[in-house]
């Protein structure tokens, strides 16, 4: 299981991150995406025609449904399911697992085809999924030196003199 809820993103990271999402709703054409968390439902990033949606609402939904999906899939012997889809009469929505912790939800028209919007989501979590590595990777080099310095050591440079 990753730890999405204990990642701590830098500014760096967060503007990564701003640009994948922005990537991904330029290039498959989407009104707009959404990366959920999918233990709690809350939003961590969004991009996009926002204005007129309840994000909140959107993201809390999307994690209870796939949570249901979850359990559909146990039920019949599947690990998972990855992806998603909900068909409207002018609205679609996408929703996909970036990883345990994570989801990417996009909304879009008919001025794209789920096709596009697949192709893109994969490109997306991808990166996404590369960026919350490179960050736990540094939280964890931190530690790690941290460690080695010992209680001692770290409570010198405050001491006063």
């Amino acid at each position: 299981m990753t730890e999405t809820t204990d990642l701590v993103i830098t500014e760096e990271a967060l503007a990564r991150l701003d640009r994948a999402l922005a990537s991904m709703l330029r290039d498959s054409r989407a009104r707009c995406v959404i990366l959920i968390n999918h233990n709690d439902g809350g939003v961590l990033a969004a991009q996009g025609f926002l204005e007129s949606l309840d994000t909140t609402s959107l993201a809390a939904l999307a994690a209870g449904a796939f949570a249901s999906a979850r359990e559909i899939a146990r039920l019949i012997g599947e690990p998972e399911f990855s992806v998603l889809f909900h068909q409207g009469r002018r609205e679609h929505i996408h929703v996909s697992l970036v990883d345990n912790d994570t989801l990417l939800m996009a909304i879009f028209d008919d001025h794209t085809t789920i096709g596009i919007i697949r192709l893109y989501a994969r490109d997306t979590e991808e990166e996404i999924a590369r960026l919350f590595a490179d960050v736990r990777g540094q939280r964890h080099r931190g530690a790690r030196v941290l460690e080695g310095l010992g209680n001692a050591q770290t409570d010198t440079p405050f001491r006063s003199a």
